[in-house]
């Protein structure tokens, strides 16, 4: 079997991505990075660019059976968005649904605190932006993200990932203007897989990355 490519880490895919945006020559982009793997593939996207970077937060809707089994995710405005195909047939677990939703919006505005603080959102509108992950998956958090920054008058939204399947669903391509992902591997796994090194992201490297971008207001609350 031949071996399949794999960057080295996330700083390598970061390159990757940050040469062929440089090609692309977006005027005036504004980086967002889904924490917390998606911050170093940004900050180094965002140092090729010379452009800024904050963190966009979103949090994925879990199914009661399965918390790590993505049903939605909702982003900032704390609208949940479900993937029509992912919806679960039983009415009985609607109420427990509904508490999932509750305890995830009350995890988002605590992470928007943590990573943000007092510190408003960049404005958007009329912008070009770029969205960044470590990689695609089901694509339903990127797709709440799109979704957010649209509702507030993004211009275009590019989604740059280093890795991902070779189909995406419907609700990502309605929510997000062009996908820039330059490897999608046949038999395509868990993200992770097409890295060599992997390694979780710490809340302390996401703030160090913040604090270089928004000395002034990144929070030293441990969460």
């Amino acid at each position: 079997m031949i071996n399949q490519f794999k960057y080295a880490d996330r700083d390598h895919a970061g390159r990757v991505l940050g040469d062929m945006l440089l090609e692309r020559q977006l005027k005036s982009p504004i980086i967002f990075a889904l924490p917390k793997g998606g911050v170093p593939v940004a900050k180094i996207i965002a140092e090729t660019l010379h452009v800024p970077l904050d963190v966009l937060i979103v949090r994925k809707i879990g199914a009661p059976f399965n918390p790590e089994y993505g049903i939605g995710a909702m982003c900032e405005d704390l609208q949940p968005l479900f993937n029509a195909g992912e919806l679960l047939p039983f009415e009985d677990l609607e109420e427990e649904v509904r508490k999932i939703v509750e305890e995830e919006k009350t995890e988002l505005k605590r992470r928007i605190q943590y990573y943000r603080g007092s510190r408003e959102l960049p404005v958007v509108k009329n912008r070009n932006i770029i969205l960044v992950d470590d990689g695609l998956a089901t694509g339903v958090t990127a797709a709440a993200a799109g979704k957010f920054l649209k509702s507030k008058g993004a211009k275009v939204i590019l989604l740059a990932v280093p890795v991902g399947p070779r189909t995406v669903s419907d609700l990502l391509t309605k929510n997000i203007d062009e996908i820039m992902c330059p490897y999608r591997p046949s038999g395509f796994s868990a993200v992770g897989s097409w890295y060599q090194q992997f390694n979780q992201v710490s809340d302390q490297e996401v703030m160090d990355t913040l604090r270089h971008y928004h000395p002034e207001s990144a929070s030293d609350i441990t969460i």
